[in-house]
């Protein structure tokens, strides 16, 4: 029996249920938040895929500061399945870390130049350990959403854009992940006390595929795939190349939400990147009003 791309089967549920058929966004409540790091929209995420997707689990992060926020899996097709045919099946398992973003007041989405990824740089092939802390290597996407208040005090919100994305549209050095992610050292004993210390936790900042204008107000899955199923059609192709590689992906959106004379285009390298420098800023300067010396 052939089973389907988890991916897609998310995509389709995610459209269908944060959106009518003719593209009106569909608002949802959400919990409180229980502190600064709980996220209840992985959570709300989490429940409609468990709801919506049958033969298949979906679990979310135990707690804060783990990536991925969710991992979508079949058990009878992983259990005793060996790592090397885990890492790249998408019908056996796969991670999604949810990027919330919100427009500017120029409806632009924030962060469109690049994106904060905290101390994991994203990356299409992410770990995650088994019931035994075992290492398994599975595929990564991303799922980046703006979200809209329409009435925060009662939590109640709607989602104005999607995107789901294989991490290697972002990122494909995996030892760079793994760098990241493995026990680092502090540096201890700091400061005239010498009870101070220095986490070096690195900051990370990559793509956003919101901020790519075609993507920006629409649902689209972009895939390592050139022929997925005839419920979804092809509206991009999508190259990432540099002096080192390159690679071509494919943009989908369900048929109902391609306009019926949409002719499919290249989008190369679409990604808007700022200049960058090596050095960082220093802190902000505190500035008096006055002149003293």
């Amino acid at each position: 029996m052939a089973h389907s791309d988890l991916i897609v089967e998310v995509f389709k549920v995610l459209r269908k249920k944060f959106f009518t058929p003719d593209f009106t966004p569909n608002p949802y409540n959400l919990r409180d938040k229980r502190n600064t790091q709980d996220d209840p929209l992985d959570e709300h995420i989490c429940n409609i895929i468990m709801s919506e997707l049958k033969g298949a689990d979906c679990v979310k992060a135990s707690g804060p500061l783990i990536t991925p926020d969710l991992v979508l899996f079949r058990p009878k097709l992983c259990i005793g399945v060996p790592n090397t045919k885990l890492r790249n099946d998408l019908t056996r398992i796969v991670g999604i870390e949810v990027k919330k973003l919100q427009r500017t007041g120029t409806s632009i989405v924030a962060r469109a130049s690049g994106l904060d990824y905290n101390t994991t740089p994203p990356c299409g092939t992410i770990r995650v350990f088994d019931i035994e802390n075992n290492p398994v290597n599975i595929r990564g996407f991303y799922l980046f959403v703006c979200q809209e208040p329409i009435d925060p005090t009662k939590n109640i919100y709607q989602l104005t854009a999607m995107v789901l994305c294989d991490g290697d549209v972002l990122n494909q050095d995996f030892d760079l992940y793994l760098s990241a992610v493995g026990q680092r050292k502090k540096k201890i004993q700091l400061g005239s006390y010498e009870n101070g210390a220095d986490r070096t936790r690195p900051m990370f900042i990559f793509a956003n595929p919101l901020g790519v204008t075609e993507l920006a107000h629409s649902v689209t899955l972009v895939h390592p795939s050139p022929d997925l199923d005839k419920g979804l059609g092809l509206v991009y192709r999508l190259t990432r190349s540099s002096k080192k590689i390159k690679r071509l992906f494919y943009c989908y959106r369900i048929q109902t939400d391609i306009p019926k004379h949409h002719l499919i285009t290249d989008l190369k390298n679409p990604f808007p990147t700022p200049s960058r420098v090596t050095e960082t800023q220093s802190r902000g300067k505190f500035r008096l009003p006055i002149k003293l010396s």
